[in-house]
């Protein structure tokens, strides 16, 4: 009897596609402990690693291209435009090489955020294929206009052969998906305890002054880091390499890096039980986890990106929030932080078990 095994596809684009269904291959994996993983994505594989516990397989692969970026708010539409019709000029010989490698591996299942090619890859193997996500890559590009409203029909046709989406919250409607599921938020769960945390990263302050910026794999360009020495109290944790030194920045990176630590796979949902807040820019999977652990976010407005709207709609219905303009956070000296969040507006909760929903379908299938 040959393995059960499932091939994940995952765009390219930032991290914030790889932590959603990373979160759900882990949790398949434990639900189905000799489960192959096929991972399929140009995202670092200690990303992957940081969620997915057990072993599984990384090919380096691109089927889209999300949009190009030169960091996590600046988009750069003519490249993307290229890039995606040098996809599309190649699709036969893309669908053909990764036809030929599901069929040597005996793949049963193909699950994706969210490659449009990934679904006729899949038929073409003639296996099904399921994808997770709250929007399209058409509910992108349509709006941009001009030829990318013929890449956005593209897309839509492939998304057509797609034979079960799993729909998250704070979705579009997702018409192009025949079949559609709708399930609760997905994600990572913390690693550690707080105390551990605090203790290994010498962190005394009180929750309320205690904050994580992270604005996902891409970062952001120049973050006024010299706004928090007019916090000398609070303390800040952040993700960002090339961030300058303050007494009350924490430097996730960097202090794992000097000190060798034994605390590895360290991510930003590991941080967050400890913070009064977190300031981000718009993206799902932060949302997700934040939401999940009902921990208030103060999020930047991203202009051009369609998606942006659904998750600052959905952060003010069911978390504690702050919405700023780019220009307080990027001009203004951060007396945002000394303001009360605003409660949300919904008194019902999300559902938070979207990863074990998606996880329990797919194992029930491959069996």
């Amino acid at each position: 009897m040959s393995r059960p095994t499932l091939y994940i596809a995952i765009t390219n684009h930032g991290f914030g596609h790889a932590v959603p269904i990373s979160s759900v291959a882990n949790l398949v994996q434990k639900m189905c402990p000799d489960v192959l993983l096929i991972m399929v994505t140009t995202a670092p594989r200690w990303l992957l690693e940081s969620y997915i516990s057990g072993d599984f397989i990384h090919r380096p692969r691109a089927f889209d291209v999300g949009v190009i970026q030169s960091d996590s708010i600046t988009m750069d539409k003519q490249t993307t435009l290229e890039k995606l019709k040098e996809i599309r000029s190649k699709e036969r010989s893309i669908i053909a090489g990764e036809v030929d490698f599901i069929k040597q591996n005996r793949v049963d299942l193909l699950l994706a955020d969210i490659p449009p090619l990934a679904a006729k890859i899949a038929q073409a193997a003639d296996i099904p294929c399921w994808m997770l996500n709250n929007f399209g890559w058409d509910f992108i590009y349509r709006p941009w206009g001009g030829e990318f409203v013929e890449i956005a029909d593209w897309i839509g046709e492939c998304f057509g052969q797609c034979d079960r989406l799993f729909r998250l919250p704070f979705h579009e409607s997702m018409d192009a998906f025949p079949n559609v599921f709708d399930v609760g938020l997905t994600g990572g769960t913390p690693h550690y305890q707080p105390e551990e945390i605090k203790a290994k990263f010498g962190i005394y302050t009180d929750k309320e002054k205690t904050v994580l910026l992270t604005f996902g794999g891409l970062g952001l360009a120049q973050i006024p880091y010299q706004n928090i020495s007019r916090f000398p109290d609070w303390q800040f944790i952040t993700f960002d390499s090339n961030a300058p030194e303050f007494p009350n920045l924490i430097n996730v990176r960097n202090k794992l890096d000097k000190n060798h630590n034994n605390l590895l796979n360290i991510r930003p949902v590991d941080f967050m039980p400890i913070c009064g807040r977190i300031i981000s820019k718009p993206g799902y999977s932060t949302f997700a986890e934040a939401l999940k652990l009902e921990i208030p976010v103060v999020s930047l407005i991203r202009e051009g990106f369609a998606e942006s709207k659904l998750l600052l709609e959905g952060i003010q219905d069911y978390s504690y929030h702050q919405i700023l303009p780019p220009t307080e956070f990027f001009d203004g000296d951060w007396e945002f932080l000394r303001r009360p969040l605003q409660p949300p507006r919904k008194s019902e909760k999300l559902d938070k078990n979207g990863s074990e929903a998606i996880a329990k379908a797919v194992v029930d299938y491959l069996h």
